[in-house]
């Protein structure tokens, strides 16, 4: 039984697919096939349930599953461990954030941090969610997190500001000829572009259209954040999306939410900040990151 044998058990139990994990792995999917079957030959039974539509793990895999996480998380803090003695000469910085933060934030950070630190690389992990997201930072897997604030945090965290939700509507919706911002409600009759059901995002617009008495019947699900407002600027219905994802072709089929919704995001760690952890929080507090308007309802 090995580590790696381990990771890509865990990575297929939580993507509940082979093909998802090896592309979140960076590896073939018959070498991660191959590695799972050795570890069930090792443990004498099948750890995974194959089925039609992705995998489940078998009544074994649910035993084996937390003492592997932990076998992972200990692996992964003694590393780190080691790192921080080494502090800003380690070379390294680990990163665990989300999607839109990924896409739409950090590139100018990360440009800047290159430009001063050119010697230290950055490896960044993406997360589906925010609190899948703090639980990656809890069990050790990178020096800081960034992403929505996490719930009951007991490590260090510095706010950093807020993110808004707009629509984006269709070329011919008749809410484009409106600079107003508009109502959920009011697009209670489109089909819409959603995310992915088991996606953050496509939980929020769900629940956000259901406070306003509908439910978005959709044209497509995607799970690619940077694809939904390309979608929905090309005509597939009207998308519910960070401002920040936003490219700026697709600007001017943006309209604010009445009221304005945003979630706050945050850095975020483990235990005490690393000199690179810190370092990079100082960049992150040069970046000019919109605040709360007044109305705004916090969400996420």
């Amino acid at each position: 039984m090995t580590f790696r044998q381990l990771e890509y058990l865990v990575a297929v139990i939580d993507e509940g697919s082979f093909g998802r994990a090896a592309q979140r792995l960076y590896v073939s999917q018959p070498t991660l096939s191959q590695q799972v079957r050795a570890l069930e030959a090792e443990i004498g039974g099948p750890l995974l349930e194959r089925l039609a539509r992705g995998v489940r793990p078998t009544a074994a895999g649910e035993a084996l599953l937390p003492a592997a996480r932990a076998a992972l998380a200990a692996t992964e803090r003694a590393r780190r461990a080691a790192r921080m003695v080494l502090g800003l000469e380690a070379g390294e910085l680990e990163i665990a954030t989300v999607g839109t933060v990924a896409f739409g934030l950090l590139p100018p950070v990360l440009r800047r941090w290159r430009a001063r630190h050119r010697a230290r690389t950055v490896r960044m992990h993406e997360y589906r969610d925010g609190p899948v997201l703090a639980e990656a930072v809890a069990d050790g897997s990178a020096d800081l997190g960034i992403g929505p604030r996490p719930q009951e945090w007991a490590g260090p965290l510095e706010p950093l500001g807020w993110e808004e939700f707009v629509v984006v509507l269709p070329p011919d919706d008749p809410l484009r000829k409106h600079e107003d911002a508009i109502r959920l409600s009011a697009l209670a009759e489109r089909d819409w572009v959603l995310f992915e059901r088991e996606h953050a995002l496509g939980q929020l617009t769900e629940a956000l259209c259901a406070a306003e008495g509908f439910t978005p019947r959709p044209a497509v699900r995607t799970a690619q954040i940077a694809a939904a407002p390309v979608l929905a600027a090309a005509g597939l219905g009207p998308a519910l999306v960070p401002v920040n994802i936003v490219a700026a072709p697709q600007r001017r089929s943006v309209r604010s939410l009445e009221p304005p919704r945003a979630r706050e995001l945050c850095a975020f760690a483990r235990s005490e900040w690393s000199p690179l952890a810190r370092a990079f929080l100082d960049l992150l507090a040069e970046q000019p990151w919109p605040g709360r308007e007044p109305g705004t309802i916090a969400v996420g």
